[in-house]
């Protein structure tokens, strides 16, 4: 899943004539009355035991798991009709339609990437006005230029083929959702993944684009990772099992009656396959790895299938390898062991190997990091190595010439191998590579972004070492009031400060209406917790703001703190909004401190940046709301059980809640593969564990819940639509009547896990959180003060 309170007498629920949360915090804003509501729907009880570890337990709420069951259509349709009631009557019944049109108004009529090039073309998507996908388009580039192929491709002189329009695909299903999509390396074939159903069950189609026509359909569902051979002809795929874990790797030989034929399986239920090409597309990498990142590595010539694959490394819990290729030599980043005597390393750090059968396991260190930065990937070119780096939280790219030239004795640090750290924005970044599919190319694109700080795109010349703004995602109420900053670089030292690059291009960011802060916060146990703090300098009001505080902390994840427009509906109106990166996310070492028996420290971690928020007057102690998605909804939901005071409101996005029943039943789709994340239940201390903090096992009988909008899809394969509306039953069954009205289940009845990804439809499905929030704090008919005119 890409995912405690002492319990209060009977008595005291039966009999109770009033809600003990208002008349306990007698400052806390009303809750939306009762009575004003319709009674909101009752689930039926079947009776059913659950029994493990010589445990029995009641659940009768597990009918929800046949989803075929008519009752439970009745039901969420009953469910959407109270969610819709409650949301629609917030602000006079007008709010959620004003912040959605807020929304949209912020949102230019189309939006375009700009070009970027790949051998003799210039490939582009361009969502066209009034439309809700994207389309995928390229033209041919001329001889004049990039500079000049810009301008014609602005002035629309070339020729625009249309290679897919997700759109279209929309239109005939009713739900699109397109998974991997690959060009060929001759630039014939566009292969591509689709989902029509949200069950993330993705076909294979291939359109031979000569012709427009699709060539080849895969007969299997469930693909998920596509790879194309260097001559263009055999395109690789994965292929799932049962329970949605990719565990096959096939070759198909296009313009071939041949059925694809097998390549590998990997027979561990608890490991996934990747397939992937090397970026000349002369070698094909097989990578099977657990969630908790122990990989095994094999390799194979893209044209030269049947001779098999050959092993790199054998699997090492927790370690990790990348592989690519350049000029007969494979180069490896690991966090592999250096010698026989030591355990895995801290950092990654780059290995290399001569790229023949008999040698791969003659490996030679190239080059360490260095002691205050980390390695977290790298991309491959002809002439460049560019490398991702973090260095104090913080994301930075540089850019090392090729063929490096090292010493077998003596691996070298980074710097030593004179870096080119690109310029990025002073402000907390979130920086994403763009496709940079050209092997050839010397120019690398980044999309860089931040909460105060509009996507841009930036070409960065890796041989001349200069950059090119190219675009900034244009926000249509704000666009005449983006200021410019200096750019920074770390031009001669990564353990240097970054410095002010004089006479160099600048960016628009909103640092003059937004304040944007990292500070660090210590929980229980003293580790201290990266905390992202955004807010309207204008429109703040220190000790009385109401806010949200964002988390998710599984997977390895970081939370995205990447631009986001929709926000400035709450920032406008006062409110804080903060990003979390508990334990569970991040690099190795930080995800592993938040996985299984450590799970209890992102619950603590998350409370414990609640707490702050209210303690240093940033979010007034009665308005703090929370928002977490799949596993981050196990996260906000574990919270509330055990600080049932600490939120104000919050919002569980497909959440993750029914986590011990779930992991219990290794028949749905990767619960076995959670086993590493979370724990595996068959062993008592783990089951333990799972259960001391599951949202659905600890809701505390009579305790007042505070209102809580929970999501869900009928569709998800990754987080059942019964774990929400079991939740929610439990809770309007066991808590405080009066609280309960205010717990609202929404269920999206078409889509899958991520939801429908068109533009305007999100700005929907998120002005229909923020008007609960508003509402649930009684803030709908209010704005916290004048809105700047700024920022409306």
């Amino acid at each position: 899943m890409l995912r405690r309170r002492p319990p209060t007498g009977a008595f005291l629920r039966l009999f109770a004539t009033s809600c003990r949360r208002s008349s306990l915090n007698p400052s806390r804003p009303h809750l939306p009355d009762p009575a004003a509501l319709s009674p909101p729907p009752v689930a039926k009880k079947v009776p059913f035991t659950v029994s493990a570890h010589g445990r029995s337990w009641s659940d009768p709420y597990q009918w929800m798991r046949d989803t075929s069951d008519p009752d439970l259509a009745a039901l969420l349709a009953a469910e959407n009709a109270y969610a819709d009631a409650f949301v629609g009557s917030a602000g006079g019944g007008g709010l959620r339609a004003r912040l959605a049109a807020e929304m949209r108004a912020r949102l230019p009529p189309s939006a375009v990437t700009p070009p970027q090039s790949w051998g003799p073309w210039l490939y582009y998507q361009y969502v066209p006005e009034g439309k809700e996908y994207p389309v995928l388009s390229r033209k041919l580039k001329p001889s004049r230029g990039l500079g000049r192929a810009l301008l014609d491709y602005l002035s629309g002189s070339e020729k625009e083929q249309v290679l897919l329009d997700w759109n279209e695909v929309a239109e005939k299903n009713g739900y699109v959702h397109i998974g991997s999509c690959r060009i060929s390396p001759d630039h014939r074939f566009l292969a591509y993944t689709v989902d029509a159903s949200g069950g993330e069950l993705f076909s294979l189609e291939v359109k031979d684009l000569q012709s427009a026509d699709v060539i080849f359909s895969s007969p299997d569902k469930g693909i998920v990772s596509l790879a194309w051979a260097h001559n263009s002809e055999n395109l690789f795929y994965t292929v799932c099992d049962e329970t949605l874990r990719p565990n096959q790797v096939f070759c198909k030989k296009l313009q071939s009656d041949e059925a694809g034929f097998l390549v590998f399986t990997e027979e561990d239920v608890n490991c996934c396959v990747d397939i992937t090409s090397t970026k000349d597309f002369k070698y094909m990498t097989v990578n099977s790895n657990t969630r908790t990142s122990s990989e095994e590595v094999f390799v194979m010539e893209s044209d030269n299938v049947r001779e098999g694959l050959w092993p790199i490394r054998k699997r090492v819990d927790k370690v990790q390898y990348f592989l690519e290729h350049h000029n007969g030599f494979f180069y490896i980043l690991t966090n592999a062991p250096v010698n026989d005597t030591e355990k895995i390393t801290e950092g990654y750090y780059l290995a290399r190997c001569r790229a023949e059968k008999s040698l791969v396991d003659r490996w030679q260190i190239v080059v360490f990091p260095g002691s205050d930065c980390a390695i977290q990937d790298m991309d491959i070119f002809q002439d460049n190595l560019v490398l991702f780096l973090q260095k104090n939280g913080t994301p930075l790219f540089c850019s090392v010439n090729m063929p490096i030239d090292v010493d077998v004795q003596e691996p070298k640090e980074l710097n030593d191998l004179n870096p080119w750290y690109f310029p990025i924005p002073s402000d907390l970044c979130s920086i994403i590579p763009g496709s940079n599919n050209d092997f050839m190319s010397s120019t690398y694109r980044l999309v860089v972004s931040s909460p105060v700080i509009p996507d841009l795109t930036v070409d960065y010349d890796l041989r001349k070492r200069t950059f090119t703004i190219l675009h900034q995602e244009e926000v249509t109420s704000l666009s005449a009031n983006l200021g410019t900053v200096g750019l920074q670089s770390n031009v001669s030292s990564i353990q240097q400060n970054l410095q002010l690059v004089e006479n160099s291009q600048s960016w628009g960011d909103l640092s003059k209406l937004f304040s944007c802060k990292r500070i660090k916060v210590m929980p229980h146990d003293g580790v201290l917790i990266p905390l992202v703090i955004l807010y309207s300098r204008e429109a703040h009001r220190h000790g009385d703001s109401p806010g949200i505080l964002y988390g998710y902390g599984a997977y390895g994840e970081d939370l995205d703190k990447s631009w986001c427009s929709e926000r400035l509906s709450l920032l406008s109106r006062g409110w804080v909004l903060a990003f979390a990166d508990v334990r569970g996310g991040g690099e190795l070492s930080w995800h592993l401190a938040g996985t299984k028996a450590n799970k209890i420290n992102s619950i603590q971690d998350f409370a414990a940046c609640g707490m702050h928020l209210i303690k240093e007057g940033l979010v007034h102690q009665n308005r703090l709301c929370a928002i977490g998605c799949s596993a981050g909804g196990l996260l906000v939901g574990a919270v509330i059980n055990m600080f049932p005071d600490l939120f104000s409101a919050a919002v569980l996005k497909v959440p993750f809640l029914d986590i011990c029943n779930t992991m219990l039943d290794p028949t749905l789709p990767l619960t076995v593969l959670d086993y590493e994340e979370f724990g595996d239940p068959n062993i008592s201390a783990e089951f333990e564990a799972i259960c001391s903090y599951s949202p659905y096992d600890n809701l505390s009988p009579g305790a007042c819940y505070p209102p809580v909008l929970v999501t869900a899809s009928f569709n998800d394969t990754r987080v059942g639509i019964w774990e929400a509306a079991k939740w929610v039953a439990k809770v309007r069954d066991i808590t405080c009547t009066s609280c309960s009205h205010s717990v609202i289940l929404k269920t999206n009845m078409q889509s899958g896990h991520f939801g429908e990804g068109g533009r305007f439809m999100h700005c929907d499905e998120t002005a229909f959180e923020y008007a609960f929030l508003m509402k649930a704090l009684g803030l709908d008919d209010i704005t916290m003060g004048p809105i700047p005119e700024a920022l409306q």
